[in-house]
């Protein structure tokens, strides 16, 4: 999808009628802010109520709602991005705070249903996940995010590189495959359960949440970086 194409949404629709129709969209309106009961009003309304940049706002429902939008370099560099590091960050909360803990109590219930070296197989893998995952994040929340803000504020920070991340970025939503199909290896037939059924779905929303986060990290987020480096160096 080319950029000059990509205001799919306008800032003049409703937000509710954006809703509607992608509610995908909906578990994204608090990590950017947003609450409930904006009743008929505009996403440009609605945004600025709640200090939201309304640019910045369409540009992460683009990419939530268009596998085959990419953005191009200068419409990032020609949006507000002081809400991306918080907005990343909130997402790591609704990961580690809410996704994983529900489907974590799923699959202890299901474990206790199959019990001995089955039920363990599930137990084992979920705590290795997560324990990753909380790693993931913390390296950002440690070293990449205190970078980005560094160079917002225009200062001259050496002691992490964009780079680095490309290097050491970790694939954290291709084990959640490997999980899934522990379930449907594992799982006897017998076992008819809410639970599975509850267990598939939320690792595939999980799964498919965490990949537009790669995504913006990666191709918003890199790009943005990259530029912030490059100019603060020629200073």
């Amino acid at each position: 999808m080319k950029d000059n194409k990509s205001r799919l949404f306008s800032s003049e629709s409703r937000l509710s009628d954006l809703i509607t129709a992608h509610p995908a969209l909906l578990s994204m309106l608090t990590r950017l802010g947003i609450s409930l009961g904006f009743g008929d009003r505009s996403i440009a309304d609605v945004c600025e109520e709640s200090g939201v940049d309304t640019d910045f706002f369409l540009l992460i429902c683009n990419v939530y709602t268009f596998n085959n939008y990419v953005p191009s370099t200068a419409a990032i560099l020609g949006t507000d991005m002081t809400g991306l590091v918080p907005y990343l960050e909130k997402s790591h909360n609704y990961y580690v705070d809410k996704r994983l803990p529900h489907i974590e109590r799923h699959l202890d219930a299901i474990a206790q249903k199959l019990g001995g070296r089955i039920g363990m197989v599930f137990i084992s893998f979920f705590k290795e996940y997560k324990q990753e995952v909380v790693e993931h994040f913390m390296h950002e929340e440690n070293k990449v995010f205190p970078h980005i803000r560094a160079l917002m504020a225009g200062e001259r920070d050496t002691t992490y590189r964009m780079a680095d991340f490309l290097h050491s970025h970790s694939d954290i939503e291709g084990k959640l495959g490997d999980l899934l199909n522990i379930v449907f290896k594992y799982v006897p037939p017998q076992v008819d359960d809410d639970n599975v059924l509850d267990v598939v779905y939320d690792i595939l929303r999980l799964s498919e949440d965490l990949k537009k986060h790669t995504f913006i990290e990666e191709k918003i987020m890199v790009p943005l970086v990259k530029h912030l480096e490059n100019a603060i160096l020629k200073k």
